[in-house]
């Protein structure tokens, strides 16, 4: 049974490129959001341990943990809706 191809369109490639990802269209859906997820995880967990440690204020914390939801935005969407979105 040939491998599903999943076409990744050039709004989504680009905002993945962003965080160095390049799915080919082999490449699973849901397999390239748990990537971003990690990436997301690993950054929101630096900035906490900054937190922490006193080298970020709680002023400054605040608007940097807004800046990385918006950085990772695609994030937002369910692993089914990225199926979707990708498609078939």
């Amino acid at each position: 049974m040939p491998e599903p191809t999943w076409r990744y369109s050039d709004a989504l490639r680009a905002a993945l490129e962003d965080h160095g990802i390049s799915p080919r269209d082999g490449t699973p859906p849901r397999l390239v959001r748990a990537f971003l997820n990690d990436l997301y995880r690993f950054e929101i967990r630096r900035l906490r341990d900054r937190h922490v440690k006193g080298l970020v204020s709680k002023a400054d914390y605040v608007p940097q943990v807004i800046v990385l939801r918006k950085k990772y935005v695609a994030l937002s969407l369910t692993p089914e809706e990225w199926e979707r979105l990708v498609g078939l």
